[in-house]
C-alpha cells in the first residue's frame, strides 16, 4: 500500500472517470484535465460511473504506481462537484479506501465468505 506520510498530498478527481484508463491515460487527465503535475509525489484518486471502484496512481521517485481497489456493496463516497480536485487528509483516504464514511465515521458492511 502506499506509506501514508502526513505531510502526504491527495487530490480525488471530482466526476467520473473512465476506469478503463491505466497509468498512462490517468496521468494525461491529472496533467491535462487538473492542471497538475502527475509527477510530483501527489496521490491522485478517480472512482467510476457505477461508485464501486477507484484508482490510485502517484509517482514515488522511481516511478508511476496504481492501486485498484473494488468495493464489494455498497460505493465509495465521493464528492459533488464536476470538476477539478478536492483535497483529502492521508486519515480520509484510508476511510474512503475501507468504506467508511469520514464525514460519520462507520464501518460499513463487510464480507464473511469468499465465494
Amino acid at each position: 500500500m502506499i506509506p501514508l506520510r502526513s505531510t502526504l498530498r491527495i487530490w480525488l478527481a471530482a466526476g467520473v472517470t473512465d476506469m478503463r484508463l491505466g497509468m498512462p491515460g490517468l496521468a494525461l487527465k491529472v496533467q491535462e484535465a487538473l492542471g497538475r503535475d502527475p509527477f510530483a509525489g501527489d496521490v491522485y484518486a478517480f472512482r467510476g460511473r457505477r461508485g464501486d471502484l477507484v484508482k490510485l496512481i502517484w509517482h514515488d521517485g522511481i516511478g508511476l504506481s496504481l492501486y485498484a481497489k473494488r468495493i464489494e456493496r455498497g460505493h465509495f463516497l465521493w464528492p459533488s462537484a464536476k470538476d477539478g480536485a478536492i483535497h483529502l487528509s492521508p486519515s480520509q483516504l484510508t476511510c474512503l479506501l475501507e468504506g467508511v464514511d469520514w464525514r460519520n465515521p462507520q464501518k460499513t458492511w463487510r464480507p464473511e465468505l469468499a465465494g
